[in-house]
């Protein structure tokens, strides 16, 4: 290890390109490998200290593993450190998914695309089931945080609510229902979970008011950039459960709410996204450009990846005073699972969107069989998700050659 500054920030360039580039199959692998390069490989840091780097980046929004990039930097290299390895680990996403962009709205309604994108999207809906099947496992741990997750979840069915405010509901109610059951409370813990609140109720207050600010955008010509930005830094400060969460906001927000997306729209930029290694996030970069170019995909990107820098530079220093409270694991553990619930909603509501035909036999019998096994490929035999979507790509590709149209 080198005590020199630019040699530190050169090794943290050099290491987080290279995982941006080769990060393939999702936070949890991308965690793996950057575990395998700081703790074996290079020894920067012991494992019980990346144990809790792991744990913090539970207690604050943002994608896991873009944030355990940001923390390491932090460590290694200080302030410079925290921005080069955040930066390079997402650059690599976010050009590749910059460049495919370009190609959709370049040829995306051309015939020879369209095939291709066909048989991606069953095969995004697999590895949305299989992210969500990991999720809940880990989520559900108790009866009181499986009945948090149908209250969300219903309450989002029937009363169409915000996704920030169906996770602020889930937390708050976890927070007192499963903290009541708590004895003993260590001193400071009150005092932790205010300090949580700046990262997590804050931020989920100020989004909720923002929400209801923008004005409503009825076509794509009256997106403003300034919109735009605030759209995704909103989501980017409240993206708790994961990247792949970011759907339901996505759903929600760009085409319930707002209109700038259509559904087959978002279903594209999610299939497309798959292509990419590094954070998921990086479909925001996609969506930035196909509604207002390449401004809209810089904003789009700023905005999403901006408040994890944020959050990891302000409370790097409190983790262990943050992972002993009992009140911010109670309020954590019930948004994750509230998080869990708002996938399931998406995921139904994605399910029907691609797997349904406007008349008979009104299942597309294909898509259904391309679903099922990319989800028995991906839970079973865990193949990596750029495989299933290559491989779906080419199922597409070869049911339009052989005349199947959708």
């Amino acid at each position: 290890m080198t005590n020199s500054a630019p040699s530190r920030l050169g090794e943290l360039a050099n290491l987080f390109f290279k995982l941006g580039v080769i990060g393939f199959g999702g936070p949890v692998a991308h965690i793996a490998m950057i575990e395998d390069e700081v703790v074996k490989r290079r020894q920067w840091l012991t494992r019980e200290h990346f144990l809790d780097l792991l744990g913090a980046t539970n207690l604050i929004p943002g994608p896991n593993s873009t944030e355990m990039a940001i923390h390491i930097g932090y460590i290694y290299a200080g302030w410079l450190g925290l921005i080069v390895s955040g930066v390079c680990f997402v650059l690599p996403a976010v050009l590749i998914t910059g460049g495919f962009a370009w190609v959709y709205v370049a040829y995306g309604t051309l015939p020879q695309i369209a095939p291709l994108l066909y048989g991606i999207k069953p095969a995004v809906l697999a590895i949305i089931i299989n992210a969500l099947w990991g999720l809940a496992k880990k989520a559900v741990k108790t009866r009181q945080l499986l009945a948090i997750a149908f209250a969300v979840a219903l309450l989002t069915l029937l009363f169409k609510l915000n996704e920030v405010i169906a996770l602020l509901i889930g937390g708050l109610l976890g927070m007192v229902w499963l903290h009541s059951g708590e004895k003993n409370d260590k001193p400071g813990d009150k005092a932790n979970f205010l300090i949580a609140s700046l990262s997590t109720g804050a931020t989920l207050k100020a989004s909720a008011v923002l929400a209801t600010s923008v004005a409503t955008a009825s076509t794509v010509a009256n997106v403003s950039l300034w919109q735009l930005g605030w759209f995704f830094l909103k989501v980017g400060s409240v993206l708790f459960g994961g990247g792949y969460l970011l759907v339901a906001f996505l759903q929600g927000g760009l085409v319930q709410e707002y209109g700038w997306l259509t559904q087959q729209q978002l279903l594209d930029a999610i299939a497309i996204g798959q292509f990419t290694p590094g954070p998921v996030l990086s479909t925001a970069t996609f969506i930035g450009y196909v509604i207002a170019g390449i401004p809209g995909a810089i904003v789009a990107t700023i905005g999403i990846f901006l408040p994890s820098f944020v959050f990891v530079a302000a409370l790097n220093p409190l983790i262990p005073r943050l992972r002993a409270s009992s009140w911010t694991r109670a309020f954590l553990d019930a948004v994750n699972v509230s998080a869990v619930a708002l996938m399931v909603v998406t995921t139904l509501q994605l399910g029907t969107a691609t797997l349904t035909l406007p008349q008979a036999p009104f299942v597309d019998f294909l898509g259904l069989a391309i679903a099922i096994v990319s989800a028995i490929l991906a839970i079973r035999f865990r193949i990596n998700a750029a495989w299933l979507v290559f491989g779906s790509a080419f199922i597409g590709w070869g049911a339009s050659l052989l005349g199947y149209t959708r």
